[in-house]
């Protein structure tokens, strides 16, 4: 078990209550916004004057000469220039702030009375007493004369000293309406804008580092000594407790009654089996081969310096020979055997026991099907059978129709006796007999949702009985491998789209591709104030069907912090996650795998950035993605990818490492269809629908995607430095 992050990262806006930073405005500053109309006095009667209005000069900060003018209504409060006016300048231009009105005298108006005077103008804290009275400045073309404002008795007494924590005063401005009769005064503060928002902090990180990869192939393969004696397990969440004594329940942490140590570090048990144990019997290798009317399609190739049409059944049968002769120089012992479908579906024998055919009525029936298929002889060694197994590759034809979906069924259920067998499916089109029907969905839905179903509980038994099913068509062909790729996923099997002439690599790399475990099963157990994110179980727990288990087999698990929990999980606390691994060896007996791991918490952005693994993001980011597409969840997909996208872009800015910028631009052409050609990979290239039906093209890339790991993201990021992908050339 390995984290993409040192720590659990949980937000600054997600952490504790009374850890988080509030802001707070002073009781002594008015409301934001706040505007408070009132009454004003009526105006002085005003006396006729033939002269033109009254002009003023003053100097303003640079020592220019300004002038005023007395037609204006209103009143601006500005103290520059206050050094360069004499003391008689300051009293004959002196003006008077409005007052807030919780400064006002009970007795008086909005107005300050004519009797009062204005000592002090306060216009910043560290104001000098020399600088205390201020004059008025009327701004050019108010119109409005320095002596009117003295003659609407326009003053106001000193106002208190300020605050040492305000730095600034807010300022007021007394308006007189010149074009209504009815004057009133308006109290208007400033606008203060609010503080940030928590959830805008920019320490936050986008997308989500909690990330957990679980390799499963390199865990199951490990040679370790089972712990003697039983587990202990919670009753409650069936956690795996660390204790001296069998059958001794200690409080549980992941029920929030115990401490972090109370998980298992680390225990291998044996469970009682629940058949009788097998011997470690040979896991059978079993082609399916399409030997339809489709499959006599020529393409020309060359050879030397001619060129000459080969079919696509010449290219499949080399492919099979050469695997058959391989296998019998490194693998002897492995038991293989021949399955062919067009209108019929041949099971081929060998030595003493003769092929058998079912056809018409019998292909309608999986009760029927399954009986003949248990009744055949499981295949000797390939030692004994090579020779008439090449014959039998050798003289197959082309003619007729697909019964694929019963020839899968025969398949499997002959390989289900020996788990860990696999089942590679070749095919150029789409199944077209009654039982998994895949070419009437334009015409027949009721027909289509049925052959859903078939192969959905095919795959199931298949991963039942530890039955490994691939899927391989060939290259410029419709076979549906929307729905044939959900067997093949299922059980952990490959879907591939092979060029002709590369057939042969992708029987050779799914050959090798050896099963370990069946049956295996993942559960995560996180505290309460953790949730699982992305799994059918939001809680704080998860178990996921794994199925069957290759050496190279990775998944990967997210985690955030559960909101939904008073107590969240505050920084620099510690938390624990206990990982719980359920499988089946070859011979039938099953293990319990547990491993249990704590790690500190932080909401700092760059104490997580500095720690996390870039291949494990990628990796979770494909897989997670992946799996949406395959659902139907286009849109979701999409937001999942470009989420995590910005956040392994914020790892690249945070350790500025040209490794792993160059890692990334290779990644990104990887993931570039889930970015933005996503409409590309549907049938009726929207991604609105969720009833979107994948293309061929599509499935293969996003199931490919579904069962990726570190290793297959590398070379594919690689060949990503050569070939342009297909789909950056795709049309609507």
């Amino acid at each position: 078990m390995e984290f993409a992050c040192d720590f659990v990262y949980v937000p600054p806006s997600l952490g504790p209550k009374e850890h988080q930073q509030v802001f707070k405005r002073s009781a002594l500053l008015p409301p934001v916004n706040w505007t408070r109309p009132v009454a004003a006095p009526p105006p002085p009667p005003v006396k006729v004057d033939e002269s033109p209005p009254k002009v003023e000069e003053w100097p303003d900060k640079g020592g220019r000469q300004g002038t005023t003018t007395s037609t204006s209504t209103s009143h601006f409060y500005d103290n520059a220039g206050l050094e360069h006016k004499s003391p008689k300048q300051r009293t004959q231009t002196r003006k008077t702030a409005l007052l807030p009105p919780h400064l006002r005298s009970a007795e008086n108006s909005c107005l300050p009375s004519p009797n009062q005077t204005t000592d002090r103008f306060y216009d910043n804290m560290d104001s000098d007493s020399a600088d205390a009275d201020r004059p008025l400045r009327i701004p050019d073309g108010t119109g409005l004369d320095t002596n009117a404002a003295g003659q609407m008795g326009l003053s106001a007494p000193p106002l208190p000293p300020r605050p040492i924590f305000l730095k600034n005063m807010p300022e007021y401005v007394f308006i007189l309406p010149a074009s209504s009769s009815d004057e009133k005064t308006i109290l208007c503060p400033p606008s203060v804008p609010p503080p940030p928002a928590l959830a805008e902090d920019p320490g936050s990180l986008q997308g989500n580092p909690n990330v957990i990869l679980v390799s499963l192939g390199k865990l199951l393969s490990e040679k370790v000594q089972s712990t003697q004696g039983k587990p202990t397990s919670c009753t409650r969440c069936g956690a795996v407790l660390h204790s001296t004594y069998d059958n001794v329940i200690n409080e549980c942490y992941f029920c929030e009654h115990g401490a972090p140590s109370d998980g298992l570090e680390h225990g291998l048990f044996s469970l009682r089996p629940s058949k009788k144990l097998l011997s470690n019997s040979q896991p059978l290798l079993i082609f399916c081969i399409d030997i339809s009317a489709s499959m006599s399609i020529t393409t020309q190739v060359s050879v030397g310096d001619e060129f000459i049409h080969r079919s696509r059944l010449e290219f499949v049968q080399e492919a099979v020979l050469l695997c058959v002769k391989k296998l019998s120089r490194k693998q002897h012992e492995t038991p293989v055997g021949l399955i062919t479908f067009n209108y019929e579906v041949t099971v081929h024998g060998y030595g003493d026991f003769p092929s058998r055919v079912l056809q018409a009525d019998e292909l309608m029936h999986s009760d029927g099907l399954k009986l003949a298929a248990s009744a055949f002889a499981t295949p000797p060694p390939l030692s004994s059978t090579k020779d008439f197994l090449e014959q039998q590759v050798t003289g197959l034809s082309a003619e007729g129709t697909t019964a694929l979906g019963p020839a899968a069924l025969v398949a499997i259920t002959m390989a289900s006796r020996h788990p860990g067998s696999k089942v590679i499916i070749c095919t150029d089109g789409k199944a077209n007999t009654i039982l998994g029907n895949l070419e009437v969905e334009d015409n027949d839905a009721r027909t289509l949702l049925s052959s859903t179903i078939f192969y959905q509980e095919l795959g199931e038994s298949a991963v039942n009985q530890g039955v490994t099913v691939s899927v391989l068509s060939i290259e410029g062909t419709d076979c549906r491998l929307d729905e044939l790729g959900r067997l093949a996923d299922r059980t952990g099997g490959k879907v591939v789209i092979a060029n002709p002439g590369m057939i042969q690599s992708e029987f050779e790399q799914i050959i090798q591709n050896n099963t370990i475990a069946t049956q295996c099963t993942v559960s995560l157990l996180l505290p309460k104030s953790l949730r699982m994110r992305g799994e059918k179980e939001a809680g704080h727990q998860t178990c996921r069907k794994v199925g069957n288990v290759h050496p190279d087999k990775e998944i990967t698990f997210q985690f955030v912090a559960n909101e939904a929990e008073e107590s969240m999980p505050a920084s620099g606390s510690t938390m624990s996650v206990q990982l719980q691994l359920r499988y089946m060896l070859r011979n039938g007996q099953k293990m319990l795998r547990v491993f249990t791991t704590t790690r500190n918490v932080t909401n700092e952005s760059s104490v997580a950035l500095s720690s996390l693994s870039l291949p494990i993001i990628q990796l979770n980011s494909s897989q997670a993605s992946a799996a949406l597409a395959v659902r139907g969840r286009f849109l979701d997909a999409q937001r999942e990818s470009e989420q995590q996208m910005k956040l392994i872009q914020r790892v690249i800015e945070h350790n500025r490492n040209g490794e792993d910028s160059e890692t990334y631009k290779e990644w990104v052409d990887t993931m570039e269809p889930l970015y933005n050609n996503i409409h590309h990979l549907t049938r009726g290239k929207s991604v609105v629908s969720d009833s979107q039906s994948l293309t061929d093209a599509g499935a293969a890339l996003l199931y490919t995607m579904k069962q990726s790991n570190r290793k297959t993201i590398m070379i594919k990021n690689q060949q990503n430095l050569h070939f342009s992908p297909h789909w950056k050339n795709s049309k609507d």
